[in-house]
């Protein structure tokens, strides 16, 4: 049996409870802690007869990796890993849908914030390089905010190939965020069919590359004398 995953966080352990309680193999509470928001935690574990351990602040460390855990940590089983494989049949299933492509992404923080925006808007799936790219570790899903449970993750060995690929075989539109002159506000693009939006690295934004594989440049409009692609340079 493939090791456990560790997710903590009230946000996080309520979306997958809501959503995929039956990979869940234990809970984790903190001891001394009985207040609402853990009592809904444990409603929505109880039909499953899933086990509830109490443990100390310390403890709950150690699993989660870190202290802010917000005094609940899930043992789950993990997912598979999705590749090009699934994201062809994502695809197949669903002629309209809409993805989110990050280039090189690499803060475990960024990819949490851009899943949960992602599963906020629609988007049907997250697809990242599986290398050079933040994995989805216990701090993503818990910046995601149960938005990992509800958006899928599908690591490409080649983004660029892949988004090359896409287009060729399904018609999909790639559209870039970038700041650039011939970049249109991303709420007037067309986002009939399957669209793959794509932001790049912290740094760097989008590698050239990946830019070639564009149909559309788009930036994401800002208030005040803020104006940014938001991950792209």
């Amino acid at each position: 049996m493939a090791k456990p995953e560790y997710y903590y966080g009230v946000h996080s352990v309520e979306s997958l409870l809501e959503l995929e309680p039956e990979r869940v193999l234990t809970l984790f509470t903190l001891k001394g802690r009985d207040d609402q928001r853990l009592q809904k935690i444990l409603q929505l574990a109880e039909p499953f007869g899933i086990s509830v351990q109490k443990a100390s602040r310390d403890s709950l460390e150690k699993l989660a990796g870190l202290p802010f855990h917000q005094g609940v940590v899930a043992a789950v089983r993990p997912h598979p890993t999705l590749n090009e494989k699934d994201l062809d049949q994502l695809l197949a299933e669903t002629p309209d849908a809409l993805l989110l492509a990050l280039d090189q992404v690499t803060d475990p923080h960024n990819l949490g914030a851009c899943i949960r925006t992602a599963a906020a808007m629609g988007v049907q799936a997250v697809i990242v390089p599986r290398d050079r790219s933040a994995s989805l570790t216990p701090t993503a899903r818990k910046v995601a905010a149960g938005g990992a449970e509800k958006v899928k993750f599908i690591q490409v060995t080649n983004l660029a190939r892949t988004l090359a690929h896409l287009k060729e075989t399904t018609h999909v539109r790639v559209i870039g965020t970038m700041l650039d002159e011939n970049a249109l506000p991303i709420q007037k693009c067309d986002f009939s069919g399957a669209v793959v939006i794509v932001m790049g690295a912290e740094d760097t934004g989008l590698r050239p590359i990946t830019q070639a594989q564009c149909d559309q440049k788009a930036y994401i409009p800002m208030s005040g004398n803020l104006q940014s692609s938001v991950h792209d340079k």
